[in-house]
């Protein structure tokens, strides 16, 4: 049906600009014909149809990789049919779960009678196709039925029965805007009398003539509250290709400047290829209920590329191309209410007291939290909102649920910054040296561990005001949460260890750009910080796995005083060593790794042996 649908919106938009795709029959309709004598279920539209070409290209990849080990494979998955239908994305293909042979005739719009295809198969792998004389326009796919799906043994209506067809046209095509017709039924006693009647009378016959079965209305059309929640979710997977239900929706007529209905849906899951950036993305558009394009990226910044959804404007043109929709300004327009209703959206899940909400939010970051960080980068106008939306662990909780609200609702006071930590993992985040002195203090630090956060925080300097802090850079400021008396040992320590940071300064001069003495570790003999928009090891790490060049930062080794091993350095003969193990244990823990391992483990022997 979807795919019916989508031909004849393609002719409909096609003809707006040749009228004579038409063939004097603008009528557009889905038709279904039942023929239990032949155990056949046919459906058929007037829309664009396809040539021999678009035939192979749509119908013959799939069939030539063997539709009959996928179904195998199908049998096997015990009542996950529909899953594995929309995981594999067969389409046009799952035809062959009810019927042993599938044929299709058709004919492209514009093109003579006699260019009509028929292409047959049984799913085995092969197929065939021939020339036909086809004089109307549009596509029929026939289903040869198994016998199976012909007499149900288990109660249900036989898909030869017009009830079944019709309730699951009621279902699942309601909202179609195309009337999908069947032929009347009508009582013989009712119909002209004919004496060779093959149907004595009380009995149910077929007339020539055709009636709609469906409501034929687009569901973006309708006012909101005349629609159901189950007609919403069916409409979802018509328009995103899911088998799943939707997490939820925004439906809105939209009145000012631009004027355009949004019907808006969060799925449940991320696609696959959801950090496919080139794939193919976008809403489908449409103009004044005239389809216009399947994928209309524009409609929607690059972060949100996995809401789903229908926009219908009256103010651009029929012939709107992706050129114009690159360029116009009521597409910049319609992009950002659409972003803004989103965001709104998810913020009303995320700030519900209903648990079900709050569930549902929580289901959504799992699967899109990473996503939408990229908007810290790419929409500054939406930056607030996006970052109320972000949920982390923290150095107290290891929940994915704290706000950067919350956090600011719980620090101490005297606290100027809201404090957090990149890293690799939860675990070494929580175990990262960096947070030693914070939680001798019991200050609470934001643990961020998605690859993506380092790249987003470059972006994100303050919320509500309150700067942000990575306790990875730069020298630590704990400002009036340091006393005096602490802040004097300190300056002592620094004039102590002179002679020490002076001698690593010599020795790692090639990898650490300063050397000093720091407060912020307890346990830890070392820890490296950069500074303020510099890399992180771990964050250059990242990079170079990415095959992505990266620059030549050398980070600043911090030594803690009170430490035994720093303590004894000064003494060591084997400075030297001591002073490279240092670094990359260091260099370890902040998510990095020696550029000589071996040279790292030789020297680490070397030690153990004394």
């Amino acid at each position: 049906m979807s795919n019916a649908s989508d031909a004849c919106d393609k002719l409909r938009f096609l003809a707006t600009s040749d009228d004579s795709l038409y063939e004097n029959d603008g009528e557009l309709a889905i038709r279904i014909e039942i023929d239990k004598d032949a155990k056949t279920l046919t459906i058929s539209d007037n829309g664009i149809g396809m040539n021999e070409a678009d035939v192979i290209d749509n119908l013959g990849t799939i069939a030539k990789s063997g539709t009959k080990a996928f179904l195998d494979k199908l049998s096997d998955a015990d009542k996950k049919d529909g899953n594995l239908i929309g995981q594999f994305g067969v389409g046009f293909y799952s035809g062959f779960i009810v019927a042993d042979k599938i044929t299709v005739e058709t004919r492209k719009a514009g093109e003579s009678s006699s260019e009509g295809v028929r292409w047959v198969s049984d799913g085995t792998g092969s197929f065939t196709t021939e020339t036909i004389d086809k004089p109307a326009r549009g596509t029929s796919i026939t289903l040869h039925l198994k016998d199976e799906f012909v007499e149900r043994e288990d109660g249900e209506y036989s898909y030869l029965d017009r009830y079944k067809i019709k309730s699951l046209v009621s279902k699942y095509s309601d909202h179609i805007s195309l009337p999908i017709q069947m032929r009347k039924e009508v009582w013989q006693e009712d119909a002209e009398q004919d004496e060779n009647a093959p149907v004595p009378n009380g009995e149910m016959i077929l007339t020539d003539e055709w009636e709609t079965i469906n409501k034929a209305s687009a569901l973006w059309t309708r006012t909101p509250s005349e629609i159901g929640d189950d007609e919403y979710s069916e409409f979802y997977k018509t328009v995103s290709y899911d088998f799943d239900e939707p997490l939820t929706w925004t439906h809105n007529r939209v009145e000012g400047r631009v004027q355009y209905t949004q019907l808006l849906y969060i799925p449940k899951k991320a696609p696959f290829d959801l950090y496919a950036r080139e794939q193919q993305r976008g809403l489908k558009l449409y103009v004044k209920r005239v389809f216009i394009m399947d994928d209309a990226e524009q409609l929607l910044p690059m972060y949100l590329r996995f809401v789903k959804g229908v926009i219908d404007s009256a103010d651009l043109p029929l012939n709107v191309s992706r050129e114009i929709l690159q360029e116009s300004r009521d597409v910049k327009s319609i992009r950002e209410g659409n972003a803004r209703r989103v965001l709104t959206l998810l913020a009303s899940l995320a700030n519900s007291e209903d648990e079900a909400k709050q569930a549902k939010f929580a289901d959504f970051y799992k699967e899109f939290g990473d996503v939408i960080k990229e908007g810290l980068g790419e929409d500054r106008a939406n930056q607030e909102r996006i970052a109320k939306l972000l949920r982390y662990a923290t150095s107290t909780n290891d929940s994915v649920e704290t706000s950067f609200a919350d956090y600011k609702a719980r620090m101490k006071d005297g606290q100027k910054a809201i404090y957090y930590l990149t890293a690799e993992n939860l675990v070494s985040a929580k175990n990262s040296p960096q947070l030693e002195l914070f939680n001798k203090k019991g200050i609470e630090v934001i643990l961020m561990t998605s690859k993506v956060d380092e790249w987003a925080m470059n972006f994100l300097t303050e919320f509500d005001g309150t700067p942000l802090q990575n306790v990875a850079k730069g020298a630590v400021d704990l400002g009036d949460l340091t006393d005096d008396a602490e802040k004097e040992e300190v300056k002592k320590q620094e004039e102590a260890f002179k002679p020490v940071v002076e001698r690593l300064k010599g020795v790692l001069g090639g990898r650490a750009k300063d050397v000093r003495v720091t407060s912020r570790l307890v346990d830890s003999p070392a820890c490296l910080v950069v500074g303020d928009g510099e890399l992180t090891p771990q964050m250059a790490q990242m990079l170079k796995a990415m095959g992505q060049p990266v620059p030549d930062v050398k980070p600043t080794l911090e030594i803690n005083p009170t430490h035994p091993l720093i303590a004894r350095l000064e003494n060591s003969g084997d400075f030297d060593d001591l002073a490279e193990v240092i670094f990359d244990q260091a260099l370890i823990a902040d998510g990095g790794q020696p550029d000589d391992p071996a040279g790292y483990l030789k020297r680490i022997n070397k030690l153990l042996l004394k």
